[in-house]
């Protein structure tokens, strides 16, 4: 990252069954290979992936195309739009922060596409049940 831009590439691990990435945990064992790390981190860790937002890829592709780059700071307004609609129950929402707009599946806070200001115009959104205004 650089200059408050975040990045919207996954990380894919080949992991085991437990859940726990390979590659995390090779980097978990000491040299006896018995695991330096709690029960507590492992939680944590699982904790903040689980609270993150995702990007689909249709998302990530609209966002290069369209030149769309967000700042921390906007992606805790996204977080916190996020939250209330999960607190009144929506499953798809709407979410409008300035000239940009989002899809977002509410429970696995996912963003599944991106519209900017020009886009927005004449558009029409479909398969949503609710909308948040930022």
């Amino acid at each position: 990252m650089d200059s408050g831009k975040v990045e919207y590439n996954r990380v894919v691990y080949t992991g085991r069954i437990s859940g726990i990435p390979q590659q995390a945990d090779s980097l978990r064992r000491g040299s006896n290979g018995v695991s330096n790390i709690g029960f507590d981190e492992i939680l944590k860790e699982a904790i903040q992936k689980e609270q993150a937002i995702k990007f689909s890829k249709h998302a990530q592709t609209r966002m290069r195309q369209r030149n769309i780059w967000l700042s921390q700071d906007q992606m805790d307004r996204i977080g916190q739009a996020i939250e209330k609609a999960r607190e009144k129950g929506v499953r798809d929402s709407l979410v409008l922060m300035g000239d940009l707009a989002f899809i977002v599946n509410v429970p696995t806070k996912t963003i599944v596409t991106a519209v900017d200001g020009e886009s927005i115009k004449e558009n029409i959104f479909t398969n949503i049940d609710g909308a948040v205004v930022l």
